[in-house]
């Protein structure tokens, strides 16, 4: 049967064996599995042993450090292929000392809440229109309860965690509450961080899944007076003027939401807003933020923040100029950045490479194989991959899939669509135009783009006429037998998210900008938009919309 394990000793029964013929036995069985292992991974480093064998005294077949979405992916799909899985969860509380369930960042602070605390402010939007549609009796300015946000968000996230709890023992996966580490390439040790007591777990394969933390960088008093997107979302007062620091879609989605529920916000940018995404539309992401309450600083940093009277906190920060400046605020919420949670992990003693900068480990051949051949490693702590739930996902259930049912199929990191939450949704797939440029050459690239306003926001004249835009990226004809292929598809409006998933598909399959002059536009809808666009950036044509 399937155990919950919170820190209580595993004892291991020797009988009367001698201890020293039991460690005997111990090292040999131990290097013995190692070399069948490494045999294994010496036919194939990529694709991992993909026959389920005996156990050969591990005590599991595959366990799982990290209960987030792909650790869970990965040990479900596993056990569903026949193997014994074993899976340890345990949440480092926060500086501000947060902590939650089961189920990873995703779940408990990171897409679920934000998604939610994001209509929430949508909502607050939908009501300004409701008027226009007939509704009586609508308030002219409505009131947020910030405290009833968050009581019913954490409710359902808890329902979430229990749920996955009773997943894991409906399908007969050990969970363990406990911190762990390696104390060998084979070898889990689990400690019960309260009391400190430990115990040793044993199995053939192991997968890295812990994600990854906000980071507090080096800033004199960042830990004690800042929250986190760790904090933010059971925040238990609510949050007043707030400074959100970072250029990240992180501070771009938390600085968005909370100017949609009505708080006092100031986004501060050392550089660039959201670095690696197509600069275009992180440009109008920002435009069309200012134009709807939320402040940004720019090209500036904070030097401290201290803690003053009321509970407030004083900040003290820098711009290119070298003026130092000091403002107040009731909350500040960094987001700079985050870093995998691997540095707990003990993987020097099982001697797995982590990359010099970013403290990830380093995955063999474009995938998921660490350079030990029992180890692997998915999802936002794998050196160069990106750091989305649904990637950990499939890479972990395929994983799995190699592990124990001779798949040969491997994970394919192109062409992944996602998608920011900020006020102005905008959903991506394929190249940004800068990557494009920069891999096939400016006089290479065609991109075909456009404004709309959507339908919904017709009689609403508060609501700019060509806030909406996208926009395809395409691989130039140079003759006419060959077509466009499309790069990169990107929009930026309502419900991006739903547009760029069936478009997504379509960038999969190698989509050429034919496919999409040829099919019919749903009408009226935003995602008919992307099919029509006509006007290339080359043509310098103007692209501003009058009507549907």
């Amino acid at each position: 049967n399937a155990e919950v394990h919170g820190g209580e000793e595993d004892l291991f029964d020797l009988g009367c064996m001698p201890f020293r013929f039991v460690t005997l036995i111990k090292r040999s069985c131990r290097t013995l599995r190692r070399i069948t292992t490494l045999s294994a991974h010496l036919r194939d480093p990529h694709l991992p042993q993909s026959k389920m064998e005996d156990r050969a005294g591990f005590d599991y077949d595959l366990f799982v450090i990290g209960g987030g979405s792909g650790g869970l992916a990965a040990s479900k799909e596993a056990q569903k292929l026949g193997a014994k899985v074993g899976l340890a969860d345990y949440v480092r509380p926060s500086p501000q000392g947060t902590t939650w369930g089961l189920g990873g960042t995703c779940v408990n602070v990171g897409c679920i809440p934000k998604k939610l605390f994001h209509t929430a402010s949508l909502v607050g939007e939908h009501i300004h229109d409701a008027g226009l549609y007939g509704w009586q009796g609508v308030p002219a300015a409505p009131a947020h309860d910030w405290g009833v946000l968050v009581e019913n968000v954490n409710t359902y996230i808890r329902s979430l965690n229990w749920g996955y709890k009773t997943q894991l023992r409906s399908q007969k996966i050990d969970y363990f509450n406990l911190a762990a580490s390696f104390a060998d390439r084979n070898t889990i040790l689990l400690t019960n961080t309260k009391n400190g007591q430990t115990q040793t777990k044993t199995a053939r394969y192991v997968l890295i899944a812990v994600g990854g933390r906000p980071s507090f960088a080096d800033i004199e008093g960042a830990a004690e007076c800042t929250v986190s997107s760790d904090d933010i979302f059971t925040l238990s007062r609510p949050p007043g003027k707030t400074l959100v620091v970072g250029g990240s879609y992180v501070a771009l989605e938390c600085g968005g939401f909370l100017s949609g529920l009505g708080y006092d916000t100031t986004v501060m940018i050392r550089s660039i807003p959201l670095r690696g995404f197509d600069q275009d539309m992180a440009g109008r992401i920002v435009d069309y933020m200012e134009q709807h309450n939320t402040r940004f600083i720019r090209g500036c940093v904070p030097l401290k923040f201290e803690k003053i009277e009321g509970d407030r906190v004083k900040v003290t920060y820098q711009c290119q100029n070298l003026d130092t400046t000091t403002a107040e605020f009731d909350t500040v919420l960094l987001a700079v950045g985050r870093k995998p949670e691997t540095s707990t992990l003990g993987l020097e003693n099982a001697g797995v490479y982590i990359h010099p900068a970013t403290g990830k480990v380093v995955g063999l051949h474009n995938g998921e194989a660490t350079n030990v051949d029992s180890i692997f490693a998915i999802g936002d702590c794998l050196h160069g991959k990106p750091e989305l739930t649904p990637v950990a996902i499939q890479a972990g259930r395929l994983l799995a899939q190699r592990l124990f049912a001779g798949s040969n199929e491997a994970m394919d990191y192109d062409n992944v669509p996602t998608t920011v939450f900020t006020p102005l949704e905008y959903g991506c797939v394929g190249l940004s135009e800068e990557e494009a440029i920069s891999r096939y050459g400016e006089d290479s690239i065609e991109v075909y783009h456009s404004h709309f306003k959507p339908l919904e926001w017709q009689l609403n004249h508060d609501r700019a006429d060509n806030a909406c835009y996208t926009k395809l990226i395409c691989l130039r004809a140079t003759d006419g037998a060959r077509e466009e292929k499309v790069l990169g598809m990107h929009v930026l409006g309502p419900n991006a998210g739903e547009i760029t998933q069936g478009f997504g598909v379509a960038l999969k399959a190698g989509a050429t900008k034919k496919h999409f002059e040829s099919t019919i536009g749903i009408h009226p809808t935003c995602a008919e938009e992307v099919t029509a666009v006509h006007i290339t950036k080359r043509s310098g044509l103007p692209v501003t919309k009058t009507g549907c």
